[in-house]
């Protein structure tokens, strides 16, 4: 396996949590899929993939819009986080990733901006023994705009005090690379490393 490259002006990292530091995404198709058949709901999973990054309500506006549906977000998200948390125990962290905090920590500042809900990153990191490496949490409830409009990873920055152009941002998802992108930040798809 390949290492990933730190690129050569990196100052600070930010990572996405879901896909990129923990091996969750399967287990959040596993919670969508259950969710979806509970109230009797025909989706596309491709589609569910390429909002990666998003929070649920949103995707679930998005399939409302899309497949002209009436789903109820509270009663879905309620099936799904309900379905999620009693699985949570099986998560696990996505090494060539984890490797990069264990290897940089008091080196580099870090920060996590994610798409999910703080309650469940923060447990995420919690259960992974992260949080202890990376104080700095952005989650879906502390901004206005998600990915891919790059506030996330702005408001990282910003609470590291590291200019932009100036932190790696590590993703697996779409929305959030471009997100990156938008944030004039270096980006490492991290796909291929796992």
């Amino acid at each position: 396996m390949n290492r990933i490259e730190i690129f050569k002006n990196t100052e600070a990292f930010i990572f996405d949590l879901d896909g990129t530091l923990a091996d969750t995404m399967p287990l959040h198709l596993e919670a969508w899929e259950v969710a979806a058949k509970s109230l009797g709901i025909n989706y596309q999973i491709d589609f569910i993939k390429s909002c990666a990054g998003m929070p649920s309500y949103r995707i679930i506006e998005l399939l409302n819009a899309k497949y002209n549906l009436n789903i109820d977000i509270n009663e879905f998200t309620s099936i799904k986080e309900k379905h999620f948390n009693e699985h949570f125990h099986s998560i696990k962290k996505i090494d060539a990733v984890c490797e990069l905090v264990y290897q940089y920590y008091n080196q580099l500042p870090m920060a996590v901006g994610t798409g999910g809900k703080r309650t469940i990153a923060k447990e995420t990191l919690r259960l992974l023994e992260l949080d202890q490496y990376i104080p700095v949490l952005v989650s879906a409830n502390d901004v206005e705009q998600h990915k891919p409009h790059p506030e996330t990873f702005l408001k990282c920055a910003e609470l590291i005090q590291v200019s932009p152009d100036k932190c790696q941002v590590f993703e697996d998802g779409e929305l959030g690379i471009q997100a990156a992108k938008a944030a004039n930040m270096m980006i490492t798809d991290v796909r291929p490393f796992y």
